[in-house]
């Protein structure tokens, strides 16, 4: 289970034989608003437009009707099909689908908000009693008590959605805390035949873990007392403790289909929810192409917030995913607690690592023979990783076993290891993962080393064994530590910037706890997720970008709870222009993966703060026409734009809005390509509105990134009234640099408005690109 890595796969290719296996799930749009009279229902009308083009022989299904975020339907077609279907005229577009896959008792605390907190974001939101987040994932456990539905008041009356029960999901799994649960499962069976019911329930009850988890995140309920294996030991709680779930499950063994999370979009559109929170991504592709960033935009264009993971492909850069600017995207920092699990050697030394185990531990004071895995003889590569059957029981028997990350899970390798009789393992991280290390609930008494110990702990293997006394060593498992420093820190898996889609948009937009969190875990599922693990528990710990965005989603039900009147856009400017990017030490941030001082490409805008985000005096406001002007300044065509919008596009208007780096968004980055030019210059229009106080000046501090003039005009925003909207401008000047053909040089600063009360900070990066 680990991390749910997003598996990048290519685009369906159009271009393969027409066979009747060649078969593939294909969205698409059509033109609403031109339904013959003739056929009484839309769907009736697509079956009639489908058989057009299919063969006599061939069955027409359509897998799913949508209405809401999309118009139009999807279906199984073969590409010569599918290129038939795209000529018809009310046809608009044709896309192929993608596979997505997946990727607490400490962090409400701290993040700043708590139970008695008199004067802040909990109490001021009511919890957030009358709000609904639509978890679109795995599914749900009902029944445990994060979603118990003492205390809450009726069911809102806004609400339309309901609960699908089937015979393993009874009437009586939903209540007044889970309002809607539904499955979408046509897509994933159209790709992977009929689903097996022995391994998976047809039902949006969750056979993973990952819905349940994420979910509690959001909105659990308090519970206490909360731990996993007896660490970390606590209350447990989401960060909207009353706010209402629907659980919308998409996600099947074989991944999450693009016809069936558009699909879950739709519906939670139809049911009412306020916020929609997805964990789930894949390979980003242009936003007409991209069914998670077509159902945001039907989405955020009804007034829902919607948050995503940044994904998990991280620390390398450009593997932010999830990135359309009407999406919150959401990466992931540590939280100042760990669970250190230290590797004693026999020379001495003291390595640290990390570990979630509480089984039958190694005798104390006993030193174990030391192996590493890749040494054992047979194929090298697959026995340094501890792949299935590729460790000599005889090689490894008794003996604690070091172990390379990568490829299979971090808990898949401890039951290797467990099953060729080895009595404990130490889990490496190769170069690219760096020093960031997760905690996992092992089968087996096993700990986690970054890069530089795990190599030194080989060196020690190696140098021991060409002297008289072999290698040997133990792990020392020290429970829960709190108050760690620094944090918070980046988490090396986080998903980095730059946009590979649109550079001027800075994404990740801010990140929030991802690593080691605590939450509500299904019965059926032990914790290590290792089919042959039986051990059951009520809360389970993760890591990813997956548990970061929950937290958002959860952030964000409480700031409409207590501003009705904003819009999602609203909403994601107050969680970013008061985020911070200091640690606990006071310093700013360091990237887990290196140890050194992390950038804007890392965290965004920062780490939220949810009760600066009350208050954040000014707001960024986007509407939807602004992201038409967006599209068409993204040189997308007219078709393309109605794609993602639903509405005929007139880019006459964009020209007048300038360049794609005039949305009003929240942060501001420049990119300058140097054809020779040695002095390079642009701008950006904003608009601020403001939500603090009647009679407030703000004014304005630049700190320019190094090598750059930046002016803002006026250097003042004079504001009479609350609600009162202002326009500034800023000037970015940049002096050319020595690059080499086809390199990147990144600068990053920041434009901070002040009242005396309100810091409204905005970073501001200048990217300088040599063409090839």
């Amino acid at each position: 289970m680990g991390f749910f890595p997003f598996f990048f796969l290519s685009l369906l290719s159009l271009a393969s034989s027409a066979s009747r296996v060649d078969q593939k799930t294909f969205i698409v749009r059509v033109q609403h608003d031109v339904k013959p009279s003739i056929f009484t229902t839309h769907k009736h009308w697509y079956e009639s437009s489908l058989s057009s083009v299919l063969s006599p022989s061939t069955p027409t299904q359509v897998l799913h009707v949508y209405d809401n975020v999309f118009h139009g339907f999807s279906a199984k077609l073969s590409p010569t099909e599918a290129l038939k279907l795209q000529t018809l005229p009310h046809i608009i577009a044709v896309i192929p689908e993608q596979v997505r896959h997946v990727q607490t008792t400490r962090s409400p605390l701290f993040l700043g908000l708590k139970t008695t907190d008199s004067a802040g974001l909990l109490k001021e939101s009511d919890f957030g009693s009358d709000l609904v987040i639509g978890v679109i994932d795995t599914g749900i456990w009902p029944e445990r008590q994060s979603f118990n539905d003492r205390d809450l008041g009726p069911i809102p009356s806004k609400w339309k959605g309901q609960c699908v029960t089937t015979k393993d999901f009874g009437s009586s799994s939903c209540n007044k805390k889970l309002i809607g649960a539904k499955f979408f499962c046509n897509g994933y069976e159209a790709t992977n035949g009929k689903m097996n019911e022995t391994s998976e329930f047809r039902s949006p009850r969750d056979s993973d873990g990952h819905g349940t988890h994420t979910a509690s995140i959001a909105a659990g309920r308090y519970v206490f007392p909360a731990s996993t294996l007896g660490y970390a030991k606590g209350v447990a709680a989401g960060m909207a403790p009353k706010a209402r779930l629907a659980a919308y499950k998409v996600c099947w063994n074989a991944g999450c289909y693009d016809s069936d999370i558009l699909a879950a979009f739709d519906a939670a559109v139809a049911d009412g929810v306020d916020v929609i929170s997805l964990s789930v991504g894949g390979v980003v592709v242009p936003y007409y192409l991209d069914a998670i960033a077509i159902g945001a935009f039907g989405a955020a264009d009804k007034g829902i917030f919607v948050s995503a993971s940044a994904g998990n492909g991280g620390p390398g850069g450009l593997s932010v995913t999830n990135v359309a600017p009407w999406v919150a995207t959401v990466g992931a920092g540590t939280i100042d607690r760990d669970f250190p699990a230290d590797v004693k050697l026999g020379n001495g030394k003291v390595v640290p690592g990390v570990s979630v185990y509480n089984g039958p531990g190694l005798s104390p004071g006993r030193m174990y023979p030391l192996v590493y895995a890749g040494t054992g003889g047979g194929d090298g590569y697959s026995s340094s990783l501890c792949m299935e059957g590729s460790l000599d029981p005889d090689f490894v028997k008794g003996k604690l076993v070091l172990c390379d990350r990568g490829i299979n899970s971090r808990a898949a390798k401890g039951e290797v290891v467990k099953k060729a009789g080895g009595i404990g393992m130490i889990l490496a991280n190769g170069v690219f993962d760096g020093e960031g290390l997760v905690a996992d609930c092992h089968v087996l008494p096993a700990t986690a080393v970054g890069a530089a110990n795990g190599d030194e702990i080989r060196r020690y293997i190696d140098s021991a064994s060409k002297s008289k006394s072999p290698a040997t060593a133990t792990i020392v498992f020290k429970g829960t530590r709190l108050g760690v420093r620094p944090a918070p820190v980046v988490a090396s898996f986080s998903a980095r910037g730059p946009n590979p889609e649109t550079p001027e948009i800075l994404k990740p937009d801010v990140i929030a706890p991802g690593l080691n969190i605590l939450a509500a875990w299904p019965d059926k599922v032990g914790p290590s997720g290792v089919a042959s693990d039986k051990r059951r528990t009520e809360f389970n710990i993760l890591s990813g970008t997956s548990m970061a965005c929950p937290h958002v989603s959860g952030l964000a039900a409480l700031l409409k709870a207590a501003h009705s009147e904003w819009s999602p856009a609203a909403i994601k400017s107050a969680l970013m222009t008061t985020a911070y990017t200091v640690d606990n030490r006071g310093e700013t941030m360091l990237d887990e993966s290196s140890g050194n001082t992390s950038t804007v490409l890392d965290f965004g805008s920062g780490h939220v703060h949810p009760t600066k985000a009350m208050d954040p005096g000014l707001v960024y406001d986007i509407t939807s026409m602004d992201y038409v002007d967006f599209l068409c300044n993204s040189n997308y065509t007219i078709n393309n734009i109605q794609v993602i919008t639903r509405r005929n596009a007139d880019c006459s208007g964009a020209k007048r809005a300038g360049h794609i780096g005039n949305l009003n968004y929240p942060s501001f980055s420049a990119v300058f390509q140097q054809y020779g030019k040695h002095k390079m210059s642009t701008h950006f229009l904003r608009q601020v509105t403001n939500v603090g106080d009647p009679n407030s000046v703000y004014k304005v501090t630049v700190r320019p990134p190094s090598g750059t003039l930046v002016t803002v005009e006026p250097e003042q925003l004079v504001f009479r009234r609350v609600g009162q909207k202002l326009n500034f401008l800023v000037r970015v000047q940049a002096v050319a640099v020595k690059l080499s053909p086809g390199s990147t040089n990144m600068k990053s600063g920041s434009i901070v408005w002040s009242d005396g009360k309100h810091n409204v900070t905005s970073p501001l990066i200048v990217t300088m690109q040599q063409p090839l």
